[in-house]
């Protein structure tokens, strides 16, 4: 016996019970028995009356018409060739039919006991059944969850499960949207060719993206998503917490976005902040590349958080030992050191004799005799070898010889 035979046969023990009791059936429900005592207590009366009105309300509440286009939450009573019976509170059960019921039951999405929801097809076939569809439900939950996302300006997240040349297709709650190129964060339209892009979008399929809904077309079956947008207002939101949530002299780990003439921008994880050019090295850096390379991770020492306007001063050089502080341990007057000529001036010139360190060469002390001007001796990158006059870790400053260097070495030689 099919389940469509079965139910009605149901149906039919149900509505000749309720006849055997003086009742039309689904319409009455039997009085409760009260004995010529109990009639007579006016108590008695009112509870039989009350109890009466409960159950009409009951039965009016649980056997309900449904409408075309009701989304109802039921129970799966059986599957079989003929569909699958669904229990949606009406008086008869509801029945997803055979063509659906099968890809439902192939797919695994249901069995007996099930809690479904269902799409009121029609609310009466000819067998009295109302018409189900489990798919419909999916699809019509979706639109409405896709409908309130756009009213609320939610983000959420999609399965990516398709691509195409305009842009990515995606699974958003049952309902089918689309990704242009041009709202598609992890591609850039500037600079990169057709295979590329393509590459970048075939890679995404089957990821989870967050997103938010540019526009929603029932009627047109049309639902247009943007991650760009979605991924612009999370990391707008993680500024905020990161910016609330970071306090100087913490260290942090970053990742370096970008490199530009006067610093370099490291991502925290959802703010840059700025390693300014002087904050880069003990050294001196002429630009961030010397130091640094976009994508590379670092750990970084905060500087300063400005709340209002929402920047984060960063240092790369005070993780670093600074190089004073132990220079004594390192040079001694009467030295000799390798130096690279860094600046020259009218006094003097300056060379470098390690990252953070350098120190003046006099220009009493370029040469013999009398020199003009320290151009005429050397120029910005000769590396040369200098003699240590002194070290002054408090000030900062070391003292440095060429013409020294030279008299010892020419001494050496002359030993020799």
């Amino acid at each position: 016996m099919g389940i469509i035979e079965e139910s009605k046969n149901r149906v039919s023990v149900e509505e000749h019970g309720e006849m055997a009791n003086g009742g039309q059936a689904g319409n009455q429900v039997p009085a409760p028995e009260v004995s010529s005592e109990e009639a007579t207590s006016p108590d008695l009366a009112n509870q039989a009356a009350g109890t009466m009105q409960g159950l009409m309300s009951e039965q009016r509440h649980e056997y309900r018409t449904p409408q075309r286009g009701d989304v109802l939450e039921g129970v799966v009573v059986s599957i079989d060739r003929d569909g699958i019976l669904v229990d949606i509170g009406t008086k008869s059960e509801g029945i997803i039919p055979a063509h659906e019921a099968q890809q439902l039951v192939d797919r695994g999405e249901v069995q007996d006991g099930s809690e479904v929801l269902v799409y009121v097809v029609h609310p009466e076939d000819q067998d009295g059944h109302v018409v189900l569809s489990l798919n419909r439900a999916r699809s019509e939950r979706g639109w409405r969850t896709m409908q309130r996302q756009l009213d609320e300006g939610q983000i959420f997240e999609a399965e990516v499960i398709d691509h195409n040349k305009g842009g990515l297709i995606v699974d958003a709650d049952g309902v089918r949207g689309f990704v242009p190129l041009s709202q598609v964060a992890g591609v850039r339209l500037d600079g990169s060719s057709e295979d590329e892009i393509r590459n970048k979008l075939a890679v995404m399929v089957g990821q989870k993206i967050y997103v938010k809904v540019l526009e929603l077309n029932r009627r047109r079956n049309r639902l247009i998503l943007s991650e760009r947008q979605a991924v612009q207002e999370r990391r707008g939101l993680r500024k905020e917490q990161l910016i609330n949530e970071l306090h100087e002299g913490e260290t942090r780990h970053g990742r370096v976005s970008s490199l530009c003439d006067f610093g370099a921008f490291i991502d925290l994880g959802g703010a840059d902040g700025l390693v300014h050019l002087s904050e880069l090295a003990w050294r001196q850096v002429s630009h961030p590349s010397e130091v640094l390379k976009v994508g590379e991770e670092v750990d970084v020492y905060v500087l300063g958080v400005d709340r209002e306007k929402k920047k984060i001063a960063l240092s790369l050089r005070r993780l670093q030992p600074e190089p004073w502080a132990t220079v004594s341990e390192r040079y001694k007057p009467g030295d000799l050191v390798q130096g690279t000529i860094t600046k020259l001036a009218t006094f003097g010139a300056f060379a470098r004799v390690e990252d953070g360190i350098e120190g003046l060469i006099h220009i009493s002390e370029l040469g013999e005799g009398h020199v003009a001007h320290p151009r005429n001796v050397v120029k910005e990158g000769d590396v040369v070898t200098l003699r240590v006059l002194r070290v002054d870790p408090t000030r900062r400053r070391l003292g440095l010889s060429l013409k020294q260097a030279e008299q010892a070495g020419e001494a050496s030689e002359a030993q020799e």
